[in-house]
């Protein structure tokens, strides 16, 4: 049979364009992936198209997926409380619309300059290229909102590994990203993530060498593995905040603080008060007003302690059926029924107690009485373990608030407010849900995904 060029040149063209597909990434739409490799490969020709756009346009990008994610709060927020069984529907809709409202862009990018006789050299900030993201469950959709702003206003695209117990709504909230994306012209795949997340997938992405830099946000074992890898990397680890309260300090709105911050998304937030440092003379005053601001107090040492055998297992290790559960459900677990406007479950204990040392992510808050404001900020450094993270000071003494600031050296430091105030929530600053204690960024923005680039013009450009 004689083929004609026409028919040659069409059979050619059909079997090309099925090699094309075949070698296409598998990807179910929206920057979702069947597999990681395919995810880093889309990420990566992502950001090189990044790369060669302008900081004008990575702004327009960042706005198209502010105003997207906007329409979609509260659907977000529901999936996480549904998904994972933790926190609090309300607050989860507080957490996401300041993700998206407070957390910087380009803007954040502020080149530097230096002239003299020498001529001038300029510093700016340029993208590492593929960030590999893990994700925690306790906040699996402002992480990722988030990251993703800081990261592709900083030139970067990113491809998350979210905790296997919400990978459906931080995938959710990646597919509007997308969507977002895509609304404006910018880049296919700029956010990638899998179907469903594995230990597979997260060493194939730690280990690429696509992936440029990795960013960790979640507990100790993730921070560690990520800080082994070889790569840059940023870890944003666990806390273990104390609430100094001295007898200066304006005891009914410490209270009030002080419960709002705990029982915020049911403590899940690692910057939230996890026990409290009182100076004993305003004490009881101060229990007296949690309890007035929805804390129920326990006083029987046995309750007290069949509570300590219900959040910790047998091994020491923290019982997660009991994180981020509202205080109600908690002590309905004790054989106490509460109205549900209760928040918190406190009680007074020692300084060595499990309640006290570890970090429950849950409304239940200790008090440890001491005797003088010196006391409370030798304790409260050590209660935070070197960690870096947060703390919070109430006092009216200007001498108390520096030197307990000086002494714990915590990324966050909050003075006379609730722990949330430190994420931009009443308080001033941009928001990040990667506070990156351990390896020295703190809270997180576009510029601490870039590497700085000095540029040097010799003998130029020096008009002095």
């Amino acid at each position: 049979m004689n083929l004609e060029q026409s028919q040659i040149e069409l059979i050619t063209k059909i079997v090309a364009e099925k090699l094309q597909s075949a070698a296409a990434p598998k990807a179910c739409g929206d920057g979702i992936f069947e597999n990681m490799e395919d995810a880093i490969q889309a990420a990566y020709k992502a950001q090189r198209e990044l790369f060669g756009m302008t900081l004008e346009f990575r702004k327009q990008i960042t706005n198209a997926i502010k105003a997207e994610l906007l329409l979609h709060i509260e659907e977000i927020a529901k999936l996480g409380v549904e998904e994972t069984g933790m926190g609090r529907y309300e607050d989860k809709v507080i957490k996401n619309r300041v993700a998206i409202e407070k957390t910087p862009s380009v803007e954040d990018l502020m080149s530097g300059v230096f002239t003299g006789d020498d001529g001038l050299t300029l510093l700016e900030y340029s993208p590492f290229g593929v960030i590999g993201a893990i994700a925690p469950s306790t906040n699996p959709s402002e992480t990722v909102i988030c990251n993703s702003i800081g990261m592709i206003a900083a030139g970067n695209s990113v491809v998350f590994c979210p905790h296997p117990g919400a990978y459906k709504t931080s995938n959710l909230t990646v597919q509007y990203i997308n969507k977002a994306i895509a609304n404006v012209g910018g880049p296919k795949n700029l956010v990638v993530t899998m179907v469903k997340p594995s230990m597979e997938a997260v060493d194939t992405m730690m280990h690429h060498p696509l992936v440029n830099m990795l960013c960790a946000t979640g507990g100790p074992g993730v921070v560690k593995a990520v800080l082994s890898s070889g790569k840059k990397a940023i870890g944003a680890g666990a806390g273990n905040p104390p609430v100094l309260v001295d007898e200066t300090a304006d005891i009914e709105k410490a209270a009030k603080d002080i419960i709002s911050g705990c029982s915020f998304d049911n403590n899940l937030p690692c910057i939230a008060e996890k026990e409290v440092v009182v100076v004993d003379e305003v004490a009881d005053y101060l229990i007296f007003n949690m309890k007035k601001f929805g804390a129920y107090e326990l006083k029987d040492a046995e309750l007290i302690h069949k509570l300590e055998k219900l959040v910790f297992k047998a091994d020491g290790a923290l019982n997660r059926d009991f994180v981020g559960k509202n205080a109600d459900y908690i002590l309905s677990k004790l054989g106490i029924s509460v109205d549900p406007s209760i928040k918190v479950v406190i009680m007074e204990a020692d300084a060595s107690h499990p309640f006290v040392v570890e970090e429950l992510m849950m409304p239940i808050l200790p008090i440890v009485r001491v005797a003088n404001a010196s006391e409370g900020i030798d304790l409260s450094v050590k209660l935070e373990h070197g960690l870096r993270h947060t703390a919070m000071c109430h006092s009216k003494n200007i001498d108390v608030l520096t030197e307990m600031a000086h002494r714990i050296q915590t990324t966050i430091f909050v003075k006379n407010g609730p722990s949330y105030a430190g994420i931009g929530v009443g308080g001033e600053g941009f928001t990040t849900f990667t506070i990156a204690g351990p390896t020295g960024e703190g809270l997180t923005s576009a510029k601490s995904f870039t590497r700085r680039r000095r540029c040097v013009l010799v003998g130029g450009f020096n008009i002095k």
